[in-house]
């Protein structure tokens, strides 16, 4: 092979590297931007989820990705699945249920403390924390400014100092206690 050939070779070679690149980083940028979403888009199917099962009967996951998605809320099933378990939902008789409560620990809250000056602490069973942030943030309480949920832990932000006890009160009597 002649040397006059190998230039046009590195050419085509570094058009495909850019054009690779720009590929790249077009799917980069939509990854990044939608990983922002996802966490809202969570929060609102997971209120949709709550709402749909409170309406009707649903026995599938299937049929409640279906609902979900005539509802204008995207969902595959795996996220469903992850959203039934994180928000508590068990299967009753063929459907799916909010689960009752006898108590505040049956639907996950087991304590609430002050932290600082704006601030309410929330322990929950493991796992059911973004389940009761969930249910809180539905409540709508002006006091709240919002809510950030882990695994077990709530941090529940209030307007003001004297708001905190008042919130603690209200979230009590929201989970039967």
């Amino acid at each position: 092979m002649s040397n006059k050939f190998r230039p046009q070779v590195l050419c085509l070679t570094e058009i495909n590297f850019h054009a690779s690149l720009c590929i790249y980083a077009v799917f980069m940028q939509g990854s990044c931007i939608t990983e922002g979403e996802n966490q809202l888009n969570k929060h609102q199917r997971q209120q949709k989820i709550l709402s749909l099962i409170r309406a009707k009967p649903v026995g599938t996951q299937e049929g409640l990705r279906s609902l979900l998605e005539g509802s204008g809320v995207a969902a595959t099933q795996s996220s469903v699945s992850r959203d039934l378990e994180e928000l508590g939902i068990v299967k009753q008789r063929g459907r799916y249920t909010l689960p009752h409560s006898n108590g505040a620990a049956v639907r996950g809250l087991l304590s609430l403390d002050q932290a600082g000056e704006a601030l309410v602490i929330a322990r929950t069973e493991p796992g059911l924390a973004s389940a009761v942030a969930v249910e809180i943030d539905g409540a709508a309480m002006p006091e709240i400014v919002g809510t950030i949920a882990g695994e077990d832990t709530i941090f529940i932000a209030v307007r003001e100092q004297k708001a905190q006890r008042t919130t603690m009160k209200k979230i009590w009597e929201l989970f039967g206690k």
